[in-house]
């Protein structure tokens, strides 16, 4: 099947009306098997940084709740999560959403992705959705994956940090190695270096994304080391990076934190540590595949992608940090990439070739 993206105007639509009808059938491409709204049933499954992670988890949960009021759900019985403590308990946790009858079940992360696989092929007649990995090669018809240009969204937090920085060195903070966040570290870097190419930039990994005491003990080590601003993709592992950030702020040292997938502003507060975030519509990702699943149009076997075209990826809302001169600068960028003129780096391989083209 082909690649379909969705934007904004897409999600404005799930606001426009009341959604009538459902296929929670594997017969959905034919779009039968139609249900009452109070019919319709959604589960989500986070991976171990929990639903209230104040990042990917608790975005994703935000698009799934307003699902289900606009849809009048109830909360537990018409959608509803399951927290994941452990690995070991994606598969159960999928299983049980599939046994109990629901319609579509998300697995949130890309470390849900052999779970899924698993539980998909058990319960062909049911949905699933994947969100940040594929599985569309393996031709289970049953799952959708949704996948996002995250790299976008990181180049241009890289040319605020380019801009803003003092010191001229900025840090990375990674949860899981994986291709996934070396997306979001190759964009990055390649948005300081197109407007600094002297800047320093330093990476570590946490290889967790429910550890914020390491990541208050890598950014401790950056903010140490003289960086000034330092990038988080590390889900509840960033928290320990706003954490240090803050601790420092108390003492009177000025250092920068920019966050990730959603507005981390708050997260900031009271110390106003928050440079700015990578927005990443995770919300509206699960909304608008949620209307599909409802409306018998579910994407089986395809790849949904969001990216910048879509204002699925971007700089956040709150700009109280962020200089005139950054904000026209990002305007610039985000042009040049849409426009094609610049594409930016997904990966170890693309990044040495971006910076090439600096030289």
């Amino acid at each position: 099947m082909t690649k379909r993206k969705y934007g904004m105007a897409l999600s404005l639509m799930l606001a426009a009306g009341t959604l009538l009808s459902a296929c929670g059938s594997s017969d959905s491409e034919s779009g039968s098997g139609e249900k009452a709204a109070s019919d319709f049933k959604v589960g989500m499954v986070t991976d171990t940084g929990g639903v209230d992670d104040k990042s990917f988890n608790q975005s994703a949960w935000e698009g799934l709740t307003k699902f289900g009021k606009e849809n009048k759900l109830e909360e537990g019985t018409g959608y509803k999560y399951l927290q994941s403590a452990e690995a070991a308990e994606y598969q159960s946790n999928l299983s049980t959403f599939a046994e109990a009858g629901y319609n579509l079940t998300y697995g949130i992360g890309f470390l849900l992705k052999e779970d899924i696989k698993k539980v998909a092929g058990q319960y062909p007649e049911s949905h699933f959705a994947l969100v940040d990995d594929t599985l569309k090669s393996e031709n289970l018809d049953n799952v959708a994956s949704i996948l996002f240009n995250e790299e976008q969204g990181s180049f241009l937090v890289g040319v605020v940090a380019a801009k803003q920085t003092a010191t001229n060195k900025i840090g990375f903070v990674g949860g899981v190695e994986s291709p996934l966040i070396k997306k979001f570290e190759n964009g990055f870097k390649a948005g300081v270096k197109a407007v600094n190419p002297d800047a320093e930039i330093v990476v570590q990994y946490a290889e967790d994304f429910n550890a914020p005491e390491k990541g208050s003990a890598i950014a401790s080590t950056m903010y140490s080391q003289g960086a000034d601003i330092v990038y988080h993709a590390a889900g509840g592992t960033g928290n320990g990076v706003f954490t240090e950030a803050k601790n420092r702020a108390k003492k009177g040292e000025k250092v920068w934190v920019i966050g990730v997938d959603r507005d981390q502003h708050q997260e900031g507060m009271p110390e106003n540590v928050t440079l700015t975030s990578m927005v990443k519509r995770v919300d509206i990702a699960v909304e608008e595949v949620a209307k599909q699943a409802k409306d018998g149009k579910f994407p089986g076997g395809e790849e949904v992608v969001f990216g910048l075209q879509e204002d699925a990826v971007g700089i956040a809302p709150t700009m109280d940090n962020v200089t005139d001169e950054s904000k026209t600068a990002v305007e610039e960028y985000k042009q040049k990439i849409l426009d094609g003129e610049i594409k930016v780096p997904a990966t170890d391989d693309a990044y040495k070739e971006f910076e090439k083209t600096l030289k």
